[in-house]
């Protein structure tokens, strides 16, 4: 058994490394390692015209008019190229004048052209997704071919494998075949050959055609054009291997190229991986009792040299790829039963224990010293060196009163051994004559040779700089070093406790929407525009001024009063003209500022709650300006704490009433939805809109309890309308204190069970500031909503920073494009690009899109015609009582 340990222990191995799927990664990590040496050159039968960034600044927004294309088609033509190859999406229609141009252009091109078929995943998230084939519209497949661009990436996001076609309905061939014109339906997947390199395929500018430059167009002539977008804005982009993005354009040509160069790469199949594994097996066991271990570990290292350097010139003259994952793992797997043959383990297992023991006992930080009856060194560890200054050769047999001070110590030292009195405050002296806080712990025992002392030593010097270290940490924000909120408050404290005329300002920075930089780029991007922010702030601050951090993203300066407004304008001017530099990063930062100048009679907390009621002031006018104090601030104050009295009072007398604004299918006028709306029916001033009081009660303790009974109140008339026969989805918006309180998933699902209301008439509108507070609980909280069946709707889509993300993470079903895009769709054409890419977005997705703002008829058709489902608007109607909405839109469900 012992003869064959070594092949049992390489076999296992090996078969260890099959079962977690090894050999197949290992085998594709070698065979793309193989592209990097030698490179090809392009066959340059291809060119690619680029849709890239030039192009984009030249011509605008992406898609562009098809009345481009149709140019570029003349152009190309006219160039001399023989097929063209568009990698550009012609399923959809666009304006009847670019198609019809376009549809011309094809008919004149007299077949020549090649337009691609894909498929990509469809459908509502609710119902599940399916396959959906986009194919040219059908006056352009009439005058062109059609050829498949889809690609699959492999488990590991790389794309190697290149199919010749697949079966959509009937079999079409990929791009890369259709140019090299292989129609094989039958033929299998192959490699790319990714040793092709890619700058040298002839290439030109998609503007520089359509400009008919005559250096471009030549570039062209008798070659086969591929037509794709290569700006990284498009996003077609694909990871191979070795760590390379390319566009999904370059791809395609890589696998024509592979094709027209015979370089359509086969791997070898297992039969030939077991027959080598066998080989190996045979020869390792004839060679083992023949030959040293030095000579095994040569021989393995050379046959897995060898099987490597012949696996690559394969690959490099011909199209197979040798698997030689298998071979090189079962070698590796041999190398380690070779070491493990020839280590004395138990030798190996005590040696280690051994020195393990060493290094605990002599690289303790402490010094340890054993003394005898006479008081002279008798060990003396590294610690103990370190401390005094002494090697072990010096200091053993030397005195120990030569390490201290005062020889009387040692006295000291023997008494507090005798009577257990462990620890004594000593002043110990180095080798170069320095003095130092030494604290000993001494302890005694009865050796062979008489009495015998042992010392544990530990230099104070070291605790006294921890603890000024504790101190500064105390007293510092740790991140920026600059002074913390605490310490700044003792400062301002300790000034007005001094009495008389106070002579400083107190000015609060603030770094405008901070929290985005965490949500984008991630908490240490975060942490490092905060260190930038500190340094610029240090070297901004004058000589007898003080900087701390005041909060998260909140900075405090305290100046001379009379300097106040001067340093707090230069704080301003200075970010607002220049970048944070950190690193490899520029960052610009938008900052609000507020001051205020100490009076007689405040208090450090005056000081500092006047100076956040400035800085408050310029965030909501959001005014780059600093705003210092003024009175005023507080009477609003008041008046806003005035104003929520009264809300509280609204709410015990039942003031509050839900209006309806009805929600439409724009494809037939029929009313589907509703929005509550909250008002104020005021006893003195009558009806009040939510503008006037909406912000203060948000920020009120109220807002929990209001926002609760808007739910509770909406729940029960879309209820009473179900039972009327009438039933009608209701949208209720959904306050920020909802999901910082009790849980609101509970709440709903309480009212619902109360109610009776079926649930798929509750939609709970949310915006951007509600998924942001707390963006973990939030997905967990709408997940569990939306599990009852209760729709949940993303509100304001577009006005914030972070949508786009919150799409991808949050369970939503309805996408509500804000007014500010819809009320310009038919002036701006850049609000109708983001209208319409909306709409795509959210259809991608699988959600319903609604528009808000529709004020218009043509509006209403400009949306329909968007593919957008649902409508809201003043031209549909306002918002009315719940007895007003039943009369005017329940009683026929649809509008004029």
């Amino acid at each position: 058994m012992t003869l064959y340990r070594p092949h049992l222990i390489a076999c296992g191995l090996l078969a260890l490394a099959w079962l977690v799927g090894l050999p197949a990664a290992f085998a594709d990590l070698i065979s793309d390692k193989r592209f990097l040496w030698p490179k090809r050159p392009a066959s340059e039968t291809i060119a690619l015209v680029e849709i890239d960034a030039p192009s984009l600044a030249r011509i605008g927004v992406w898609p562009w008019p098809r009345r481009h294309h149709a140019k570029l088609i003349e152009q190309l033509e006219t160039a001399g190229a023989t097929e063209i190859l568009f990698d550009v999406d012609f399923s959809a229609r666009s304006n009847p004048v670019d198609d019809a141009a376009f549809a011309e252009a094809l008919a004149k091109a007299g077949g020549s052209v090649v337009l691609p078929t894909f498929q990509q995943r469809a459908g509502d998230l609710n119902r599940g997704l399916t396959l959906h084939v986009n194919r040219p519209l059908p006056e352009f497949a009439a005058q062109s071919w059609s050829a498949v661009v889809n690609v699959l990436p492999e488990t590991d996001g790389l794309v190697r494998r290149y199919g010749l076609g697949a079966r959509i309905g009937e079999f079409l061939p990929s791009f890369g075949a259709l140019l090299v014109g292989r129609h094989d339906e039958q033929g299998a997947p192959f490699r790319i050959d990714f040793s092709i390199g890619t700058d040298t395929v002839p290439a030109v500018s998609y503007i520089a055609v359509l400009d008919g430059e005559p250096q471009a167009l030549a570039r062209l002539k008798g070659r086969k054009v591929i037509v794709a977008g290569t700006a990284v804005e498009l996003g077609d982009r694909f990871n191979v291997p070795n760590g390379r993005v390319i566009p999904g354009s370059m791809l395609q040509l890589l696998a024509a190229e592979s094709l027209l160069q015979g370089r359509a790469l086969q791997s070898t199949g297992l039969p030939l991986s077991l027959v080598g594994i066998v080989a190996i097996l045979v020869g390792m066991v004839v060679l083992w009792r023949r030959t040293s271990a030095r000579a095994r570990v040569a021989i393995v290292l050379w046959a897995a040299a060898s099987l490597e350097v012949g696996a690559f010139l394969i690959q490099t003259t011909w199209p197979i790829i040798v698997d030689t994952s298998s071979w090189l793992l079962l070698l590796g797997a041999y190398l380690i039963a070779i070491a493990l043959h020839e280590i004395d383990l138990r030798g190996l297992l005590r040696g280690i224990a051994e020195r393990r023991f060493q290094r605990i006992a002599m690289s303790l930080g402490d010094g340890l010293v054993c003394l005898d009856d006479q008081g002279r060194i008798v060990f003396w560890n590294p610690g103990a060196a370190k401390i005094f200054g002494y090697p072990e050769a010096d200091a053993l047999d030397k005195p120990f009163t030569a390490c201290l001070a005062d020889p009387e110590q040692l006295a000291r030292l023997q008494h507090a051994a005798a009577v257990d009195d462990h620890i004594l405050d000593l002043v110990g002296l180095r080798r170069n004559g320095e003095r130092f806080a030494l604290e000993a712990s001494a302890s005694s025992w009865q050796g062979t040779d008489g009495r015998q002392f042992g010392l544990v030593l530990r230099d104070i010097t070291i605790k006294q700089r921890e603890r000024e270290r504790i101190r500064y940490l105390a007293e510092h924000d740790d991140l920026t070093g600059l002074l913390n909120r605490h310490t700044l408050g003792e400062r301002l404290a300790a000034e007005f406790d001094k009495g008389g005329a106070p002579v400083s300002a107190l000015i609060l920075i603030g770094i405008d929407r901070f929290h985005h930089f965490s949500d984008i780029h991630g908490r240490e991007f975060a942490d490092q525009v905060l260190v930038a922010f500190a340094a610029r702030l240090r070297a901004l601050m004058p000589a007898d001024a003080e900087a701390a951090r005041f909060a998260d993203d909140e900075f405090a300066l305290i100046a001379p009063k009379e300097f106040a407004a001067a340093v707090a304008n230069d704080v301003a001017r200075d970010f607002g003209s220049a970048a944070l530099v950190f690193g490899e990063w520029r960052q610009r930062v938008a900052v609000r500022i507020g001051y205020a100048v100490a009076e007689p009679g405040w208090s450090a907390d005056h000081l500092i709650g006047n100076a956040h009621l400035a800085l408050e002031a310029a965030i909501l006018a959001r005014d780059e300006q600093p705003i210092g104090f003024a009175a005023a601030m507080r009477d609003r104050i008041a008046s806003q704490l005035a104003l929520e009295a009264e809300l509280r009072l609204a709410l015990e007398k039942n003031q509050f009433e839900l209006f309806y604004q009805p929600q439409v299918l724009l494809s037939d006028r029929s009313v589907i939805g509703a929005e509550a709306l909250i008002r104020w029916r005021h006893p003195v001033r009558g009806l009040i809109p939510p503008g006037q009081f909406i912000p203060v009660l948000n920020n009120s303790p109220l807002s929990d309890a209001v926002a609760n009974w808007v739910l509770a109140t909406a729940c029960q008339q879309s209820r009473q309308w179900q039972l009327a026969g009438t039933p009608v989805r209701v949208g209720v918006n959904l306050s920020p204190s909802q999901l910082q309180g009790s849980e609101l998933q509970d709440t709903v699902a309480a009212l619902l069970d109360e109610t009776g209301l079926a649930p798929e008439l509750l939609e709970l509108e949310v915006t951007e500031d509600i998924l942001i507070e707390d963006a973990e609980k939030a997905q967990k909280t709408f997940r569990e909503i939306r599990a009852r069946g209760v729709k949940i709707a993303f509100d304001d889509f577009g006005t914030g920073y972070g949508s786009l993300s919150y799409l991808k993470a949050f369970p939503l079903d309805t996408l509500k494009i804000d007014q500010t895009f819809v009320r310009q769709l038919l002036n701006d054409s850049g609000d109708a690009a983001i209208v319409r890419a909306t709409i795509d977005l959210g259809r991608s997705l699988g959600l319903s899109i609604i528009a808000e703002g529709i004020e218009d008829l043509e509006t209403a058709n400009r949306l329909k015609g968007m593919g957008c489902d649902e409508g809201q608007g003043y031209h549909f109607g306002r918002p009315l009582s719940a007895p007003e909405f039943e009369q005017l839109f329940l009683a026929r469900r649809s509008v004029a």
